[in-house]
């Protein structure tokens, strides 16, 4: 692919985001690199977009704050989920060909994505959507893919924690029956990281117009998908092959969890213990031999040795 091969798209979210008094000379100039060397903007250093620019590094950092961002590295992760959700599979592979020890590489690229994701974050946001939650009549998850690991975990602790949350990942005619069912009472919480579904906006859209509050983590924040609803938590997903990591998502969801299950600790609670006589009134888990068992009778051998 080449620097302008990236979908028009990708150019109007850009341009959208420049203030209504406009740019400065300078930051028109850092912009203008954005638009037309989207993968050298999106792998670069600072120093590299200012030099391409003929501007300074913290002409760059101004320009990224102009469009709304903390700065650069904020600006620079959704320009690079934008970019690699451009790809197809085999040119996402390419972008990553040269990565050295893939799996050490793995494991940097989710320390760094981690890191990312703690400076960004505050409380409140977390709280936001767990307290939605906590509220609703019912949350519908939407994931699909392989980032419905992120979907299914979410669902299962927060029912665990006591609240009616399920998680739609078994196709499009599940999400249909649904999103027919969604009412003002209810949330629902679209999962999309790469490239996003056209059934994820839909149920978006849906949910809106039927008056339900709608969220959405992805990692990078379609006009399509962020139109749809009232708050968009940005992770960082990009993996070192083909395919996203989960890491930051999974990470995020299993904190929202966390603040949702302080929102009632007695509700919780009271939840967890039933799941838990019920996990062992159906014998669910593997135990290890008590004390009581140990200690029944063995008959001992005829050389005075319990039998075994």
């Amino acid at each position: 692919m080449t620097e302008t091969g990236i979908d028009d798209g990708f150019e109007a979210w850009l341009r959208e985001r420049t203030p209504e008094r406009g740019l400065r000379p300078k930051s028109a100039a850092v912009l203008e690199v954005l638009v037309s060397q989207p993968r050298r903007a999106s792998f670069g250093s600072t120093a590299e977009l200012a030099q391409l620019a003929g501007v300074n590094v913290a002409t760059v950092t101004r320009t990224a704050q102009a469009l709304g961002f903390a700065g650069w590295p904020a600006l620079q992760q959704e320009l690079r989920a934008r970019y690699m959700s451009s790809l197809s599979a085999p040119q996402v592979a390419e972008e990553h060909r040269d990565v050295d020890s893939p799996g050490s590489a793995s494991l940097r690229r989710d320390l760094d994505s981690l890191a990312l994701l703690n400076r960004r974050f505050a409380e409140d946001e977390i709280r936001n959507v767990a307290e939605a939650v906590a509220a609703a009549r019912r949350t519908l998850v939407i994931a699909d893919g392989s980032y419905a690991a992120v979907g299914i975990a979410f669902a299962h602790n927060a029912r665990l924690a006591g609240y009616d949350v399920h998680a739609i990942t078994a196709g499009d005619a599940e999400l249909a029956n649904a999103t027919a069912k969604l009412s003002a009472e209810d949330v629902l919480i679209a999962i999309s990281f790469w490239r996003l579904y056209e059934s994820t906006v839909l149920a978006a859209n849906e949910a809106k117009a039927r008056g339900a509050r709608a969220f959405a983590i992805t990692d990078a924040a379609s006009p399509a998908l962020a139109g749809a609803v009232e708050q968009v938590l940005m992770v960082p997903a990009e993996g070192v092959t083909f395919f996203p990591s989960l890491t930051a998502g999974m990470s995020l969801v299993q904190a929202i969890v966390a603040q949702l299950a302080a929102v009632d600790p007695v509700l919780t609670g009271e939840s967890i213990e039933a799941a838990e006589a019920m996990w062992s009134r159906f014998d669910l888990l593997h135990r290890r031999p008590g004390a009581a068992e140990r200690s029944v009778s063995k008959r001992p051998t005829g050389r005075g040795v319990s039998a075994g």
